[in-house]
């Protein structure tokens, strides 16, 4: 099997595999077991390896904010947005459903962000009077496409609202989003473990829990953390630190190899604004669920993920002004750290095969 579907998760990192092995042991030398909300020993210990692992997710953040631990990016998002209070919310047309259907769920008459036929939000979009909170992300899970989130986060401040940036896409790969007032991320897009993920908060931004108990996470988020999941979770974000330069460039020669192989079809998305490992492309005529029936040895999307066998057009490829006919013809091909250049090579060569086929 050829794994390139990266933006629904990535492989977990050897490195964050042995981090959480020790906290997952049953032994009384070891301890990992312990709670880290315990006072005695063991609890101490593993208590440590979560503030540990914070400092290393807090390293692929900004400065001046905390970071609270949660289930996912899905759960941080739900806590900026139901905790800040806002009743008034201005998102992108092209945001993950985690942002756009806790926004609707808020505010009915939330507004949407209109993207160009690029697939970017213009900064100098007009935010409406009295919006509270403006939610754009850093990178689009579905086309790739980087936001102009410095800009837009000026733009939100200056209308009286917070920013909330989704950097699910984005951590790890690119610098933080300077200007966000909060900034989601997920482990298991970045090389780490899923049901851990983490909320970026800056310092002077008040929220109110979602969770209530025992007050755990800065009172944000109360429940027993899981030391394993903390310490894959620092140990991802720690390589992710120290290997980012030679990510970038590996990703970046796997797109130009990529863009060479599908030669014949055309792109979604800014190709100049982009992440390079995200590659979105449609063919006339294409029968994706025939494509990937014929294609079986190969892991690749015909669109984002979460919305996959929901039998709907892609939103995010509607929003660029596509056709339904059109979006219906498109695949999404991602790539990383763990890529091959002869696994694209195969998987182009059985794609074009299966196309030829059609």
């Amino acid at each position: 099997m050829i794994y390139l579907d990266y933006q629904a998760t990535t492989p977990l990192a050897a490195e964050a595999r042995e981090a959480m092995l020790r906290w997952l042991a049953d032994t009384n030398d070891v301890g990992g077991f312990a709670n880290p909300h315990s006072p005695h020993r063991p609890g101490r210990a593993a208590a440590a390896a979560v503030e540990l692992a914070r400092e290393q997710v807090s390293a692929l953040l900004p400065p001046g904010g905390r970071v609270i631990f949660t289930s996912g990016a899905t759960e941080a998002i739900n806590l900026a947005i139901l905790g800040s209070g806002a009743k008034k919310l201005a998102v992108s047309a092209i945001e993950h459903a985690a942002v756009l259907d806790t926004a609707r769920f808020v505010d009915p008459a939330c507004t949407l962000l209109p993207v160009t036929s690029e697939g970017l939000v213009d900064p100098q979009t007009p935010i409406p009077a009295g919006t509270g909170l403006v939610a754009v992300m850093q990178v689009n899970n579905e086309i790739g496409t980087i936001q102009p989130v410095e800009a837009l986060a000026e733009a939100a401040h200056a209308a009286g609202a917070l920013f909330l940036c989704d950097a699910v896409q984005g951590a790890g790969k690119l610098a933080p989003p300077a200007g966000a007032d909060m900034i989601a991320i997920s482990a298991h897009k970045l090389h780490g473990p899923k049901g851990i993920g983490a909320l970026w908060v800056r310092d002077g931004v008040t929220l109110a829990p979602l969770i209530h108990g025992g007050g755990q996470e800065q009172g944000l988020r109360s429940g027993t953390l899981s030391p394993a999941l903390c310490a894959g979770f620092g140990a991802a974000a720690a390589l992710c630190t120290s290997q980012r330069e030679s990510d970038a460039k590996h990703v970046d020669s796997l797109w130009e190899l990529a863009r060479a192989l599908f030669a014949g079809w055309t792109l979604n998305g800014s190709a100049e604004q982009r992440w390079h490992g995200n590659l979105n492309l449609r063919r006339d005529g294409l029968d994706v669920a025939r494509l990937m029936s014929d294609c079986r040895t190969l892991a690749f999307s015909a669109g984002s993920a979460c919305a996959s066998g929901s039998g709907r057009p892609s939103h995010v490829l509607r929003a660029l002004g596509l056709s339904d006919r059109e979006a219906r013809t498109a695949i999404r091909i991602g790539f990383g750290r763990y890529t091959r250049a002869e696994d694209l090579e195969l998987a182009a060569a059985a794609i074009a095969a299966a196309v030829k086929c059609q």
